[in-house]
């Protein structure tokens, strides 16, 4: 299928096999929808992991089957995240590309697609499926150079890694880039030198990933987290804490934004994301560690709520802002495709904006990050008119290691 092209941007749409090791017996379906801009010259790469449950479908399993032998009609392919992700308005200005990534993964009898979070499998996902883009473009023949050369639309390999909800978590690991997730992968059973497939009979595949050169593999430059959701469950290897600790180290512009009355990031997630008690275990504490020197920032959105982040509605995400766990009130917290939307794609815009135009991350220190456009944007009691912000200290409102706080 052609690609969809409209005012200088196309839209596209590929499905690929993924296996996470070359020495394990472990593999995954990917859908990833793709917005790049039509001259394929992208300056770099948004890659976003989606949160709820999306196309839940009680057939699932016999479509599933179907699909094996038909090849058509595979229940992946109604998974459509960007229909309540949609920040492509945020991209354009800066000539970047954006993807959703999507993957089938039976973790539960009835309802095959659900992840609870906390898998690093997903975050593996989206690390593989962004250096895929990098690589081959928005084909699915990989293996046939001249569908390559035509489907080729980075100029770059920077991607910013960002996700909601599970998504958001899962993230946190796409982000760590792929010499972390091969080491903490090995040291925590979940094995990670993926080798990527065409959905034929008798499969393309490429080398695996370790074979790539530096330059063709996804490096990320950035994290957006939007009210991670994380499940700690040793015994399933499932829990972001390894990729977090990662992450505090590492010199990579990295923001989370959580909500005031967001029972799901701050409540039911194991650890929540942030909370005003300093000696509650968070993620946020994780990925800063007082004296760490940590890149990490966090703001807390006033009356924000779980789907607020949304570009459009959907039933399942609002159970989440349904429950009642003592945060704010009844009815109390923000709408999908409202002021906190319009606030998301604000702030996208302003972390793209703080990159060099054409290559490169921001810094090269610390200091330079936290005196970046989209920081100090982001450090105001209503950044771009659109929410208020919870004020750290006064005239404070980010959270951050800092050893004056």
């Amino acid at each position: 299928m052609n690609p969809i092209c409209i005012n200088n941007y196309c839209f596209d749409r590929i499905h690929l096999w993924v296996q996470y090791d070359k020495d394990r017996h472990g593999f995954t379906e990917l859908a990833i929808e793709i917005f790049y801009p039509a001259d394929r010259k992208a300056r770099g790469l948004v890659m976003f992991n989606h949160g709820f449950l999306i196309g839940d479908d009680i057939f699932f399993l016999p479509k599933k089957l179907l699909c094996m032998f038909l090849n058509n009609g595979c229940p992946l392919f109604a998974k459509n995240p960007s229909s309540y992700y949609n920040y492509t308005s945020a991209i354009v200005p800066h000539h970047w590309a954006y993807a959703c990534v999507t993957a089938c993964h039976k973790e539960n009898a009835a309802m095959p697609w659900t992840d609870f979070g906390g898998n690093p499998r997903v975050g593996q996902e989206a690390y593989i499926a962004a250096s895929y883009l990098v690589r081959y473009g928005a084909t699915n023949m990989f293996y046939r150079e001249s569908s390559v050369e035509a489907s080729r639309f980075m100029d770059t390999n920077r991607v910013v890694f960002a996700g909601h909800s599970v998504g958001g978590a899962h993230a946190q690991a796409a982000a760590c880039g792929f010499g972390n997730l091969r080491d903490i992968g090995r040291a925590t059973g979940v094995e990670f030198d993926p080798v990527v497939y065409d959905r034929e009979i008798l499969p393309y595949r490429t080398e695996p990933l370790s074979d790539w050169s530096r330059e063709l593999r996804a490096d990320p430059v950035g994290l957006l987290q939007l009210s991670p959701v994380d499940m700690t469950q040793k015994a399933l290897n499932f829990g972001m804490a390894p990729y977090r600790h990662a992450l505090s180290t590492m010199p990579l512009p990295d923001i989370m934004i959580t909500g005031e009355c967001d029972c799901a990031t701050r409540s039911s997630s194991n650890p929540p994301s942030w909370s005003p008690d300093s000696g509650d275990e968070t993620q946020f504490r994780q990925l800063a560690p007082e004296g760490s020197g940590s890149w990490a920032v966090v703001a807390n959105v006033l009356d924000g709520s779980h789907c607020g982040y949304l570009t459009g509605k959907n039933m399942l995400c609002r159970q989440a802002d349904t429950s009642s766990c003592g945060l704010c009130g009844p009815g109390q917290g923000y709408q999908a495709a409202g002021n906190e939307m319009e606030f998301t794609k604000a702030l996208l815009d302003r972390f793209l904006a703080s990159f060099p135009a054409e290559t490169g991350g921001i810094g090269p220190g610390r200091s330079e990050w936290l005196n970046s456009e989209v920081v100090r944007w982001l450090d105001t009691s209503s950044p771009g008119g659109h929410v208020s912000l919870m004020s750290y200290a006064p005239g404070r409102y980010i959270d951050y290691d800092s050893p004056g706080k």
